[in-house]
C-alpha cells in the first residue's frame, strides 16, 4: 500500500520561499517511489520579497500559501487543514522561506521560534514516532520540534552549525549526497543547496533522504 507524505513548502524562490529545485526534487522522487503528497503551506505574509535576478528586496507583499501554489500547481492546502494522523510522515524542503516564513531564523538564529501552526504539525509527527525529512535550513527547525539532544545536519557551515549546536541540536557535518539520521527519532536531514554546486548534486542526496523516509514508514508493516 502506497504510504501518504505530508510536504510543507514556504513560498516559491530560494531567497524568500522555498526552493524550487529541492522542492521538485522531492516531490519527484516521492511519486516515482508511489507516494501519495499533499502540499501545506501557512497562510501568512512572507518576511520580504525578493528579487531573484538582483537579490535586492522589493516593495511589496507576497502570501505564502498563494506562492507556494506556483510549485504545487495549485495543489497545496493551508496547513491548518493538516492532520499528522492523516499521514505516514512529514518532508520539509529547504530555500530561506523555511528560515523566513516556517520560522524566524534567519533573523533571531538560535534564539528563534518556529510558526505556530508548523510547529504544531511537525510536534505532532514527531510524538507519533513518524518520519520526517528536514532538507537544507530546514533542520534549522529540529531543536524547535525535538528538543535538546537531536541530530542532524546542514552540511558544514559552521557558523549555522554553532546556532544549531546552540539551540541543543547536535550537528553532524555531511556530504551534500549523503543524509544523517537521528535512529531514535527518525529523522532524516540532508544538506542540498546548503552545500551543493549545482541540481545534481542536489538531487543525489534528496533522492536518498526521500527513499530513507519512506524505508521508515514501512518499519511497522
Amino acid at each position: 500500500m502506497s504510504k501518504k507524505i505530508a510536504v510543507i513548502l514556504s513560498g516559491c524562490g530560494v531567497y524568500d520561499g522555498a526552493e524550487i529545485h529541492e522542492s521538485v526534487i522531492t516531490l519527484l522522487r516521492l511519486d516515482q517511489r508511489g507516494a501519495q503528497v499533499e502540499c501545506f503551506a501557512p497562510n501568512i505574509p512572507q518576511l520580504h520579497v525578493i528579487n531573484h535576478l538582483t537579490g535586492e528586496e522589493m516593495p511589496e507583499s507576497r502570501n505564502v500559501l498563494v506562492e507556494s501554489a506556483r510549485i504545487a500547481r495549485g495543489a497545496v492546502k493551508d496547513i491548518s487543514e493538516a492532520n499528522a494522523a492523516d499521514f505516514d510522515a512529514l518532508i520539509v524542503p529547504g530555500g530561506f522561506g523555511a528560515a523566513k516564513n516556517l520560522s524566524n531564523f534567519a533573523v533571531e538564529g538560535a534564539g528563534c521560534s518556529v510558526n505556530p501552526q508548523v510547529l504544531e504539525l511537525a510536534e505532532a509527527f514527531a510524538e507519533a514516532g513518524k518520519p520526517i525529512g528536514l532538507i537544507c535550513i530546514s533542520p534549522a527547525l529540529a531543536a524547535k520540534i525535538y528538543g535538546p539532544g537531536v541530530t542532524c545536519t546542514i552540511g558544514n557551515d559552521a557558523d549555522t552549525a554553532a546556532a544549531l549546536d546552540k539551540m541543543g541540536a547536535t550537528h553532524h557535518e555531511c556530504a551534500v549526497d549523503d543524509i544523517v539520521e537521528d535512529k531514535a527519532r527518525k529523522l532524516v536531514s540532508t544538506p542540498a543547496y546548503m552545500l551543493g554546486k549545482n541540481i545534481s548534486e542536489v538531487a543525489s542526496g534528496i533522492n536518498k533522504l526521500v527513499d530513507r523516509v519512506l524505508e521508515l514508514t514501512h518499519e511497522n508493516d
